[in-house]
């Protein structure tokens, strides 16, 4: 697990502002990390950090949520309900790019001589501001101000202002503005060359294309306003890009443009006289179809630039303001007095909203539209990590997210009947609906899917109160999702009364294609218990709703009881001689990992283990057990949770982002307090200080949710099981107050936790009812209700270790070892050819 136990931060560099990230230095060597801090996104357009100028970088990207190509997957040995369409999102082409020259010097950020450089993404403007003063090459001064923004307003509107002052001399300055088709290399710096890569194996990263992406279909100027339009080879998805160009100044200058089929450039020739600016702006408009004719999006990119236009630049940044000011008051938290730590919570609730907000029926990546990681594809972690986010702070996204996958679901059904199942089967990795994962067993494998989503669904439900979504649209995925469940598990001959779930795989990657797994059995019944509650539900309070169902789906009261019956005797794995839940009913019987004991360098095992050798060790890749007892905790006792968290917590790497954020909930909440907390910072730097190495590849927006998870469900203590709302806070030692927010039914509830008491009070509605450590609570309008505290729950120092387990026997007898494989890459020859085991 890579811990951030002293502020991992270079503040020299990155100083504290609680309201912004700012870089002070700009730095080369670690590009590709601040182009993802510093990306702007509104959940359907994102722009990363690129330099304005362009020519340098790590990645230069510009994303559109869903925007994506197709290619045949080619598996090495092929075999039946293999994966056969790959996706992978575009890089769309790339409107940001203005390139300054001054007496015909280019300003190229890595070799320039600054004087002074700051870069601020600021959390309430949403957007990124950057001033540098440059000492041209023949010594003269020139100050450099831009600022971008993605809109949240029109989710298909971006700005780039670029203002240019001379200080001290005269000089010809040019200003080329341009859009350029970078998916297929066709600029002057990039033509035809592929990315250079260092050979390294890494699944989390894309896909890389070989032929052409993006066919030429339109190119368009007229009076400083471009247009280009492509369709992918493959998909058959359209995109066009617009930008609309106005320039301010009082000196002298010419323009002038060209367009073709990969660049669109309009470039100004200036006079310039010192303390006479120079502002270029540029609006951007990006429009994308799965159906739609370049020429219709042509149509819609005119009448958004015109919009953007007649509003004004102005305009569009004071409306920016205007929607973040209402975010915050709905999301934000607030941790008295830790200012390194209030400043990363808000860049990770930012880079929540640049991932969810314009979503609009689409899906939320697990990069969000910061990079090309994981392809640009939809996970589970979704649904289990952002979604109760969204679900108690942005109650319309969540909405969108959950009709996204409600879009999908015929394409779950066809992959249902394709692996000779009953009901819907969402796919693990996707953005058109079809599975996208090649590694079947530890992708197609992890049916949990169903249950996630399933999950996801009820918690919007009660937590919102929109029980209209339920039988319009929601009850179709309960009763597929349940079908699914009811047809693959199966009751054991001659022990009928119990229902198994055989060849699947859990959330955690590094065990995969086992029987009975925890999570899966644990979130299966969860999932067939919430189905048969909403066709009852539905039945009673809308009878015409309940008969469209029933016409549409074709269930019937005996299936719904089935669903009942295998709900309540699904097989729940536990060891009485450990005391503990088996991750699976094999799980126990192999060895485990010291981890302890493992370098750092072999981390994560993935990069460096055959998947064979990791499969072979109680060892994970992320939380899952553990994950279950957060997400059903009401069906664990608090002493099974404490056992279960001591047993599994030494087995987990943390390989996953996912890992750290579930480990200090439970941590929390059984009292190891200290860990808790270093498991936060973990989750909570996992960007910003690039913890895992890849943040160059964009934002771990599973991770972002899991901050606010691990705060408000962690150490504020609170929990939504079946729509009792409870407190058991455990604040930290250190913060004096935690302050978060809760939208429980359209009421906005203020929670206000100090070491000695829980405080409540409405923001908006009329009254919100919650319990705290039993006593229920009842708060109105007007009037803050304060509840004392005796404490903060147990404290647990230390940590739960592998070799407190060494030796311990299992229900056969045998004794439970540790150790590491033989074969490793610091492991001497002879001593592995000896079989020696490295302890």
């Amino acid at each position: 697990m890579r811990f951030a136990d002293d502020d991992p931060l270079n503040r020299g560099r990155f100083p504290i502002e609680e309201w912004a990230l700012v870089e002070t230095e700009f730095s080369e060597a670690d590009q590709g990390r601040t182009e993802t801090l510093f990306a702007v996104g509104n959940g359907y357009l994102g722009l990363r950090g690129n330099v304005e100028e362009g020519r340098t970088g790590y990645l230069q990207g510009t994303f559109v949520n869903g925007f994506h190509e197709t290619w045949p997957i080619r598996h090495a040995e092929e075999a039946y309900g293999f994966a056969r369409v790959g996706q992978t999102i575009v890089n769309a082409p790339d409107g940001k790019v203005i390139r300054l020259y001054v007496d015909d010097e280019p300003l190229i950020i890595t070799e320039a001589e600054l004087l002074n450089y700051e870069r601020r993404l600021d959390f309430r403007l949403g957007s990124l501001s950057r001033s540098i003063e440059w000492r041209t090459p023949s010594g003269k001064k020139v100050l450099i101000t831009s600022r971008r923004m993605t809109s949240f307003i029109d989710r298909h509107i971006a700005v780039v202002d670029y203002e240019v002052e001379l200080l001290d001399a005269p000089a010809a300055v040019t200003i080329s503005s341009q859009i350029i088709n970078r998916q297929d290399g066709r600029d002057e710096y990039r033509s035809r060359v592929p990315q250079v890569t260092d050979g390294t194996f890494d699944p989390r990263k894309a896909e890389q294309f070989t032929d052409r992406v993006l066919q030429p279909r339109l190119q368009r100027e007229n009076a400083g306003r471009y247009q280009l339009g492509y369709q992918c080879t493959n998909s058959g998805m359209t995109i066009v890009v617009g930008a609309d160009h106005r320039i301010t100044t009082d000196n002298e200058y010419t323009e002038r443009g060209i367009v073709e089929e990969d660049l669109a450039e309009h470039s100004y020739r200036i006079r310039a006289q010192p303390g006479k600016p120079i502002r270029v702006t540029k609006i951007l408009s990006y429009h994308t179809g799965a159906a739609v004719p370049v020429r219709e999006l042509a149509g819609r990119s005119e009448r958004a630039l015109d919009r953007a236009r007649d509003q004004g630049v102005g305009r569009l940044f004071a409306e920016q303001r205007a929607w973040l000011d209402d975010f915050w008051d709905r999301a934000d938290v607030e941790v008295t007095p830790q200012s390194e730590l209030q400043q990363a919570i808000r860049w990770n609730l930012f880079q929540l909203a640049q991932a969810t907000a314009r979503t609009d029926g689409g899906g939320v990546a697990a990069k969000g539209v910061t990079g090309s990681g994981y392809g640009g594809h939809y996970f589970w972690d979704s649904e289990v990590y952002v979604m109760p986010f969204l679900s108690y702070t942005s109650p319309a996204v969540a909405r969108n997210v959950l009709r996204f996958r409600h879009k999908m679901l015929d394409a779950a059904r066809a992959r249902a009947l394709e692996m000779n199942q009953r009901g819907a089967l969402f796919p693990w990795r996707t953005i058109n609906g079809l599975e996208s994962s090649a590694y079947y067993a530890a992708g197609t494998a992890q049916y949990h899917i169903d249950a996630d989503i399933s999950f996801a669904l009820m918690q919007y439900v009660r937590a919102s109160g929109d029980v209209e979504f339920l039988a319009h649209g929601g009850i179709d995925i309960l009763v597929e999702t349940a079908r699914m469940w009811e047809d693959l598990g199966f009751w054991r001959v001659g022990e009928d009364d119990v229902f198994h779930i055989h060849g699947v795989t859990g959330p955690d990657e590094y065990t995969t294609v086992v029987n009975d797994n925890l999570y899966t059995n644990v979130m299966a019944r969860a999932n067939l218990q919430a189905a048969a509650a909403a066709v009852d539900h539905v039945q009673v309070e809308d009878p015409e709703a309940y008969q469209r169902a029933v016409h549409r789906l074709g269930f019937t009261a005996g299936e719904v009881a089935e669903w009942r019956r295998a709900a309540a005797h699904m097989h729940i794995p536990y060891d009485e001689q450990l005391g503990i839940h088996p991750q699976d009913s094999q799980f126990l019987q192999k060895e485990l990992w010291d981890l302890e004991h493992t370098p750092e360098d072999r981390l994560p095992l993935l990069l460096h283990y055959h998947p064979l050798v990791i499969y072979r060790f109680q060892v994970l890749k992320q939380t899952d057990v553990v994950l279950a007892l957060f997400l059903q905790g009401d069906r664990f006792t608090d002493a099974q949770k404490r056992a279960n968290f001591e047993y599994y917590d030494p087995l987990t790497t943390g390989d996953s982002t996912l890992s750290a954020v579930v480990q200090s909930i439970i941590a929390a909440e059984v009292g190891y307090h200290e860990l808790a907390m270093r498991y936060f910072r973990a989750s909570l730097f996992v960007d910003l200080a690039d913890l895992h190495h890849n943040a160059s590849d964009g934002v771990h927006v599973a991770s972002t949710g899991g901050v606010w998870e691990a705060i408000a469900y962690g150490f504020g203590g609170f929990r939504d099981h079946n729509s009792h709302f409870t407190f058991d806070p455990r604040l930290p030692d250190g913060w004096e107050r935690l302050v978060f927010r809760l939208t429980i039914a359209g009421a906005r509830l203020r929670v206000r936790i100090e070491h000695a008491s829980i405080s409540f009070e409405l923001e908006t509605g009329e009254e919100a009812r919650v319990s705290v450590r039993g006593r229920d609570v009842l708060v109105v309008a007007g009037e803050e209700v304060t509840v004392p505290l005796d404490g903060q729950g147990p404290r647990l120092r230390g940590r739960p270790s592998v070799h407190g387990m060494s030796g311990v026997r299992r229900s056969d007898g045998t004794l439970l070892t540790a150790s590491i494989p033989t074969i490793s890459l610091d492991v001497d020859v002879d001593e592995a050819e000896a079989g020696l085991t490295v302890d």
